[in-house]
């Protein structure tokens, strides 16, 4: 059997597709030959599983999707002590391209915002370190965070250069009360370099599943960031990456995000999945509209709203056993999305045939709605490969058992 995942996230991607709100950044002269009705999505697991649809494979610039992680990258490189006496944490309620800055020490209110981005790209490395040092940091913990070597566009980089002027008042200003004390020009440089890098929706997913699993990149295996800096920079874009749209977006929906003006998103659920998304129409905060939307709808069927009191499952199956003459798959814990996906990723190794197959859920705790709809997905799935399939569920964990399709696991007792 297949996954059922990629083919949600291909039904969100047709159900938003007529949806044509908003318009694309048009202060970039090459944001604004963008193709407004591209679109693509994926998610990236903990456990380095990627799923994907729509435009999945096109590349745009990351733009200020690369905040949290550029963050994430000067904790590392300076520490919490220098990084925090020089970007503050709090939600500025402003405009991204606002000069937010504390009326006492001048900082910027947060690194999700410009004046506090360009900032936190002057932190890298060190006081000494040149504007090409800091690009290449830039590039290369952002290439380490995707799992594959990315690139800088530099036609996207002339273009916004060429249009800076808001970006280079707000450097002279932050330079003039010494929150840096870099060249403005190369500051604003710098940070333009680091936005203008080439991603794909699944760069993105897995740059988010590896905040979510603490700083470990899903799928090389390696920890790119501590987990201290990894619950830092979470923890920032929950309060101020939706900028002042962050309180409306976070009660709604409730994954901590980041968006760029070039359309793309990043979500991340903490210990589950990473969410990334590209579609360029942009609402009047600067945030993906597409994008929005299909987050909502992920964290509504998904009940990934991180406020939820759902308690995640991380090992759903016990086993998968051959035993007289039939498959048993033994199932345990409370089983949400992450934990179906992780059931339905380990059924895909059952080949087709006739041997039964019995679920046992005696040891599940509850199927939340998602994780119950993904369960019984994969048994119908299993069944349309020819496997009778038989439940053991003595305590009625799961009532219904409709598969989908009007027909019933066979019940044992």
């Amino acid at each position: 059997m297949h996954t059922p995942v990629p083919e949600y996230l291909q039904e969100v991607v047709d159900g938003l597709e007529d949806n044509r709100d908003g318009n694309v950044a048009d202060y970039i002269p090459d944001l604004a030959a963008a193709d407004p009705e591209r679109f693509g999505l994926a998610l990236a697991t903990v456990g380095g599983r990627v799923h994907a649809a729509g435009d999945a494979g096109l590349e745009f610039s990351i733009q200020s999707v690369s905040k949290p992680f550029i963050y994430a990258a000067a904790l590392v490189d300076r520490g919490f002590d220098r990084v925090l006496g020089s970007v503050g944490v709090e939600p500025s309620g402003e405009a991204f391209d606002e000069l937010s800055l504390e009326a006492d020490s001048h900082r910027p209110k947060n690194p999700m915002i410009n004046a506090g981005a360009i900032t936190t790209h002057q932190l890298l490395l060190g006081d000494d370190a040149t504007c090409s040092e800091r690009i290449a940091r830039s590039v290369d913990f952002l290439s380490e965070l995707a799992g594959r070597r990315l690139v800088i566009d530099e036609s996207v980089m002339r273009s916004e250069l060429d249009t800076a002027d808001r970006n280079l008042a707000l450097a002279h200003v932050l330079r003039n009360y010494q929150v840096f004390s870099s060249d403005a020009h190369e500051a604003v440089e710098g940070y333009t370099a680091q936005c203008s890098v080439l991603v794909t929706v699944e760069d993105l997913a897995v740059m988010g599943a590896t905040l979510a699993g603490g700083g470990v990149q899903p799928i090389t295996g390696r920890r790119v960031i501590p987990t201290d800096v990894a619950r830092q920079t979470l923890s920032v874009m929950a309060a101020a990456g939706m900028y002042d749209a962050a309180g409306t977006w976070f009660s709604e929906i409730g994954i901590p995000a980041k968006s760029g003006v070039s359309g793309g998103m990043v979500g991340v659920l903490p210990g589950q999945v990473g969410i990334g998304v590209f579609s360029p129409r942009l609402d009047k905060h600067g945030n993906s509209v597409r994008g929005v939307e299909a987050c909502r709808r992920l964290s509504t069927d998904m009940n990934l709203h991180l406020m939820g009191f759902d308690a995640p499952g991380s090992a759903s199956i016990r086993d998968i056993e051959h035993h007289e003459g039939e498959i048993r798959v033994i199932l345990q814990g409370p089983i949400q999305f992450s934990a179906a996906e992780n059931i339905v990723h380990r059924l895909q190794a059952i080949e087709p045939g006739d041997l039964p197959v019995l679920f046992d859920v005696s040891r599940v705790d509850a199927f939340l709605d998602v994780g119950r709809r993904m369960t019984l997905e994969g048994m119908r799935r299993l069944r349309i490969d020819g496997h009778p399939i038989a439940l053991y569920d003595p305590d009625r964990r799961l009532p219904s058992p409709d598969m989908g399709d009007g027909t019933f696991p066979q019940e044992r007792r």
